[in-house]
Order: C-alpha cells, then sequence, then structure tokens
C-alpha cells in the first residue's frame, strides 16, 4: 500500500513560485508513474503533469497545456519523492494539488490512478 503526502503549496502572488513535493512511503516511486493534478473550486479534477518510472532514472514527462513551459516535474528516487516546480504563478493556477500513482503508464484520467495523496492548496493572488 503506497502513502504519498504532498506538501509545499501555499500563498503566493501573481509571477511568483512554489515548489511542491510528494513523499512517499509503502513503495518506491521509481517503480510508478507519478503525476500530479489540480481541483480548482467546483471543478473537475485535472490533469497538470506526469513522469514515467525508470529503474535507470531516466524518465519521460509529460504536461498539461496550460502549464507547459512554467511548470516541472521531477523525481527523485533516493527521496522517494516526487516535485513539482511551479513558476510565474497566475491566479487560475488556484487549486488543490494533488499526487497520484499507477502502473504501466500514467494517464489523463484520475480515475485511472491507484494511490492519491490527501493535497495540498495552492492560492495565486493577483
Amino acid at each position: 500500500q503506497v502513502q504519498l503526502v504532498e506538501s509545499g503549496g501555499g500563498l503566493v502572488q501573481a509571477g511568483g513560485s512554489l515548489r511542491l513535493s510528494c513523499a512517499a512511503s509503502g513503495g518506491t516511486v521509481s517503480s510508478y508513474d507519478m503525476a500530479w493534478f489540480r481541483q480548482a473550486p467546483g471543478k473537475e479534477r485535472e490533469f497538470v503533469a506526469a513522469i514515467t518510472w525508470s529503474e535507470r532514472s531516466v524518465s519521460s514527462t509529460d504536461y498539461a497545456d496550460s502549464v507547459k513551459g512554467r511548470f516541472t516535474i521531477s523525481r527523485d528516487n533516493a527521496k522517494n519523492t516526487v516535485y513539482l516546480q511551479m513558476n510565474s504563478l497566475k491566479p487560475e493556477d488556484t487549486a488543490v494539488y494533488y499526487c497520484a500513482a499507477k502502473r504501466w503508464g500514467y494517464s489523463y484520467y484520475p480515475d485511472d490512478y491507484t494511490y492519491w495523496g490527501q493535497g495540498t492548496q495552492v492560492t495565486v493572488s493577483s
């Protein structure tokens, strides 16, 4: 049973940066395809970024068009942690951000993921 714990959220002004962390226990992040999703009030949970599993620390990444060029997903297998570096933040990035894990390829759809964290709030003021 993999347990995921997000941290690093907070309040930031537009144009600022935050780095989210997702620490895993009960499993190794290198064995899973990992993703970040977000959910704003009144909206569905949406895909943000994903990073594929790799036993050689070489992974591929994918991003939603809305964050491409501003956000970077990465993993530190030694720390069993996945990160989301968020730069040039906009008010529309305000949401609860969730970390998720699955095997056999990442997906854009939340229902395909097996494990979820509790979420961390990101608020971007204008």
